[in-house]
């Protein structure tokens, strides 16, 4: 602790963090490796970690295994909750992670990882009023930016609806994606309900994000209702945390 009652490791990320915002540390540039800030701090190896973890919180840096952490070139995508899925987007041919990378100027991609029939999770299943193990379409998809990966989500539809939209069984489902596809089979999208937690990436998410042990993930769970009332879609996503803003509008109106 410093006589202020800060901890070191703050006292060492904001260090850090001004040397970026002067251009000192550029970005793309690499960030002086863990020896090298122990050597110039006086400090343990796990009070160097810990600065580090608090830059890649902030979305200030990020870390690939085997070569280093770097500077980040380009800011988080600012994902708008009240513009992302406008019908007008999906008119235009483009899905939502499309729409927002062309409005963030990152270049984005999309890796189809499974198209096929799974037995519904518990939650899964609960939150499309199946019982659990029923038959449901998942469709899941790994997102990067500018070739970083961003997030991974999987999409389960309800088979007796899937059955009827092939588009939907393909890895690309055509343009717009998979809520206009659902809207011309006559599922006109009433609203989105989405619940988000942030939590520490398991293993696996942090090899699959390519993050350093530690990162944050958002994980959010996003049902799509249709106007009769009816769940049909749930979407299961695992977002890295310093790779994203999220932009709410809430009317004030009663």
């Amino acid at each position: 602790m410093s006589n202020g009652g800060r901890p070191r490791y703050l006292r060492i990320a904001q260090d850090l963090k001004l040397q970026i915002h002067r251009g000192v540390l550029p970005a793309g540039s690499r960030v002086p490796s863990e020896s090298e800030l122990i050597r110039r701090y006086g400090v343990a190896q796990g009070t160097v970690r810990k600065a580090v973890t608090e830059l890649r919180a902030v979305g200030l840096v990020e870390t690939h295994h085997g070569k280093g952490t770097f500077v980040r070139s380009r800011p988080p995508v600012r994902r708008k909750s009240s513009d992302r899925f406008r019908r007008s987007h999906r008119a235009a041919g483009k899905a939502a992670y499309l729409a927002e990378s062309d409005q963030a100027g990152v270049e984005a991609e999309v890796r189809v990882r499974f198209v096929g029939s799974l037995d519904a999770p518990q939650d899964i299943a609960r939150r499309l009023g199946l019982r659990p193990g029923t038959k449901v379409l998942a469709r899941r998809r790994l997102y990067l930016s500018d070739g970083t990966p961003t997030e991974e989500a999987t999409s389960y539809i309800p088979w007796d609806i899937a059955k009827e939209t092939p588009e939907l069984f393909a890895e690309n489902p055509g343009p717009g994606g998979i809520y206009a596809r659902l809207e011309e089979r006559g599922h006109h999208l009433a609203e989105y309900v989405e619940e988000i937690a942030v939590r520490i990436a398991t293993k696996e998410e942090t090899s699959a994000l390519s993050m350093g042990t530690g990162s944050p993930v958002m994980h959010l769970v996003r049902e799509a209702v249709d106007k009769s009332g009816r769940i049909v879609e749930v979407c299961d996503t695992i977002m890295s945390a310093s790779q994203f803003v999220l932009e709410y509008r809430i009317s004030a109106d009663d």
